[in-house]
């Protein structure tokens, strides 16, 4: 499946959390009541990691069912709810935003219970625990963004493997650490 935009993996930057910050800030009053928690995720969210500069941004709510509600301040901030996603990741609801072609943002929107957050958060704790680990991400990521410039589906795919085995050493972890 080819993309439209290019897959580009670039050095981390240290703007990425300001630039969390910054649209946390605008996303807050969208959410209003509603809100759980919101959190900055992805490889963006790890302070040394390469990253496709897009931010990842994790938005816990009390109720799936009122997502609907929420949409419409969305919109009106510059993101696109791509509710075909919903077909893969039911209780995941997307929008991303693009600034002059580029994506910029990408807004999951879950409830904290769900597999999505705690998966989220708990690879994203070990990345930034773990530098070893995120430098050999980096190095996949790098290779695969080569490779699949234009295959967005093959290079999520290629990140799979490592991926999975990270999640298990995080899990791991996590069940020691109890």
């Amino acid at each position: 499946m080819s993309s439209t935009i290019p897959i580009e993996v670039v050095p981390y930057d240290p703007r990425w959390p300001d630039l969390y910050e910054l649209e946390k800030a605008l996303l807050l009053p969208a959410f209003g009541d509603g809100l759980c928690c919101i959190e900055h995720i992805g490889s963006t969210a790890v302070p040394g990691l390469a990253a496709k500069p897009v931010i990842d941004i994790l938005v816990g709510v009390r109720s799936l069912a009122e997502a609907p509600i929420f949409i419409p301040a969305l919109l009106a901030l510059g993101y696109e709810y791509i509710q075909k996603h919903e077909a893969v990741f039911p209780e995941r609801r997307y929008l991303h935003k693009i600034v002059n072609g580029r994506h910029t943002h990408h807004l999951h929107i879950v409830e904290p219970e769900s597999d999505f957050f705690r998966v989220q958060i708990l690879f994203r704790d070990y990345l930034r625990g773990h530098p070893e680990d995120a430098a050999r991400y980096a190095d996949l990521k790098y290779r695969l963004a080569q490779q699949f410039r234009n295959d967005r589906e093959a290079y999520t795919d290629g990140k799979s493997q490592l991926i999975q085995e990270i999640l298990r050493a995080a899990q791991q972890q996590t069940q020691s650490n109890r």
